[in-house]
This record gives C-alpha cells, structure tokens and sequence, in this order.
C-alpha cells in the first residue's frame, strides 16, 4: 500500500502531516501574538480607569429645546436664605450644568430670558436678579438694594438628588 505524499514521512498514526504542523505553528505563533495584543490593551484599560479623573457630575441641568439662545438663572436655598446666580446663556438644543453639587433642595427656581429680556418662563416667585453676571443672597426688597425683581419659575425636583430640567419653549 501507497503512503500518499500528504502522509509522507509519517510513521505512525499519531504523526500528523508536515502541513498541519506548519499552520498549527502558525496559529500559535499568531495567538500567542493576539494574547500578548490583548494583554496591553487590557493593561491600558485598567491603568486609564484608574489615573482617569473622576466623572463630571451634573446635579442640577437645565437643556434648550427651544431653537432660540437662552439666558438663565437660577436660585435656591443656602444657608436658610435664598441665593439667585445668573447667567448662564444656552444654545439652541444644548444643555448646561448649573448646580454642580449634589441637590439639597427639593425646589429649585428658574428664570430664563430670550436675547431680548423676555421671560420665557411664567414664574411666581419675586427673586432678585442683575443685568450681569450675579450672585445675589435674598429675596426680598430687590429695587430698593439696587436690583431688578423677576418671577421665577419653581421646578420640584420630587428631593432626586439629580434633576434635569427642559425648556421648550412653552411653560411647563
């Protein structure tokens, strides 16, 4: 009986042919290639999570959906007396982080202007507010301390410790 070419060489059954040893030393040459690929990336992955600074956190967003520039500020409580910051201006189908810390009150106020000065918001709480960037502590008495009086819009926030908040355009 022939021994065919493929075959050649062998001596017995558990002898494979030349082929299949030559790509099977391929393969492993080749995966040991991808493992020791892999290995980095995994390498790279855990050293990133670990020297990668911690995630942005944004408690309290508000977002345009309007197709107009929005001017906005914001008021709550701190320290038992309120406090209104402003401005934050957001594009068109943009969003912007306005509290950054964790929310400690349940109700947070908003007054937003179109580029005009036109409230966009019907609101009913009077705060105080300023023609330019501003941090104003209290409520009461704003034209006779030298401020302008705006109706702000109360957002329940339902005490999330996270809350985003929509403008569309029309009041809520």
């Amino acid at each position: 009986m022939r021994i065919p070419s493929l075959w050649r060489g062998a001596a017995s059954r558990r002898q494979v042919p030349n082929c299949w040893l030559q790509s099977w030393a391929g393969a492993k040459s080749t995966f040991r290639a991808r493992s020791a690929h892999g290995a980095a990336w995994a390498a790279l992955i855990v050293l990133f999570v670990l020297i990668a600074p911690g995630k942005a956190r944004a408690e309290f967003t508000v977002c345009n959906q309007t197709l107009d520039v929005v001017n906005l500020a914001v008021a709550q409580e701190v320290d038992r007396a309120f406090q209104t910051d402003g401005w934050w201006t957001i594009g068109a189908n943009q969003c912007v982080n306005v509290i950054r810390d964790e929310l400690a009150n349940r109700y947070i106020y908003v007054y937003a202007t179109d580029v005009f000065g036109n409230a966009i918001l019907t609101g009913s709480t009077d705060m105080c507010v300023e023609r330019r960037r501003f941090t104003i502590r209290g409520i009461g008495d704003c034209w006779q301390r030298g401020h302008i009086a705006a109706s702000f819009y109360e957002v329940d926030t339902l005490a999330q410790a996270r809350w985003t908040f929509f403008l569309t355009g029309r009041s809520p």
